[in-house]
């Protein structure tokens, strides 16, 4: 996996501020940290190709309005209060440059779904001495700083932490955004028997491995991406077979117990690895009623140039 540092040439700053605990100051640059991978596609009218738009038109005067001349406005149901920018930027908040360290908390006490975006924070002055003093303080301690700041008209909480050599923000989503869980169905008495609960322990082991994102690719994007090749270089008379080998039809196979579900997925992985094929995706365990059988393997997809 590339440092951030490696690529902190090739982004550009978003924001400006610094990092305050006590009467400590450590100014820095914010970027974005991570970036959308996606092949970008616009919509287009299947009758003669030509490109949609979509225009923000007044619904009083009915003219196109041009980003700048649009405000926001509130409407709470009998009343309209417009907010302009220059509203906008009276705020407090919105005036400030501080990332305030609330606490510094236990990292375990953090629960991933409550991160949202990542940024990279960079030193921002003539000596790093404060960065370097507080990314060794959090990593000795073991510790995350929660902090507060202000960004694009949003009071954010975040998680300040350590990745590598450089600081890092993620937001938090607030307490109240986190939807609680809810399910009438886990509600119901279910009997796990001693031998079921061994063989799914057997195969979480056969499945166990160190996470590498790096050993991991977005399939989907790769065969649009061969896709759209494939057009480019044929047209509409490109053959899909021929650009992704022949698809095989999911026959839906034999009904399985949830236990000889459990026992052909642990062969089958464990036949897998001593073959040294690649880890993929895994056999599913469905529930006893209507467990299948893994269908055939679709031949790979044959590559083919443009």
């Amino acid at each position: 996996m590339c440092s951030p540092r490696a690529h902190a040439g090739a982004m550009r700053s978003i924001w400006k501020g610094a990092i305050t605990f006590g009467l400590v100051n450590v100014p820095v640059k914010v970027y974005s940290a991570t970036e959308d991978h996606d092949l970008p596609l616009h919509q287009v009218h299947d009758a003669d190709g030509g490109r949609i738009r979509y225009q923000r038109r007044c619904e009083i005067c009915g003219k196109v309005v041009d980003f700048g001349d649009i405000d926001k406005a509130y409407d709470d149901g009998e009343r309209t209060v417009v907010l302009t920018d220059d509203d906008l930027a009276t705020l407090p908040s919105e005036r400030s440059r501080e990332i305030d360290v609330v606490e510094f908390v236990p990292t375990e006490q953090i629960d991933p779904i409550m991160f949202d975006r990542s940024y990279f924070l960079e030193p921002d002055g003539s000596s790093p001495k404060a960065y370097v003093l507080l990314r060794r303080t959090l990593e000795e301690q073991e510790r995350t700083a929660i902090v507060l700041f202000s960004l694009r008209q949003k009071t954010r909480l975040a998680a300040l932490r350590v990745r590598g050599d450089v600081l890092m923000l993620q937001t938090l989503l607030w307490d109240d955004e986190v939807r609680e869980a809810r399910f009438p169905s886990l509600d119901a008495s279910v009997r796990i028997g001693a031998k079921e609960l061994d063989m799914s322990r057997s195969l979480v082991e056969s499945f166990a491995g160190d996470f590498a994102p790096e050993q991991f690719t977005d399939e989907y994007q790769e065969q649009l991406r061969q896709l759209v090749e494939a057009k480019l270089a044929q047209g509409d008379a490109m053959s899909t077979d021929e650009t992704f080998g022949e698809q095989e039809e999911d026959s839906g196979g034999e009904v399985l117990s949830l236990m000889d579900a459990l026992q052909r997925s642990i062969e089958a992985n464990r036949a897998k690895k001593k073959g040294g094929g690649a880890r993929t995706s895994a056999p599913k365990a469905a529930p006893k009623s209507s467990a299948k059988a893994p269908a055939k393997k679709k031949p790979a997809p044959r590559k083919k140039s443009a």
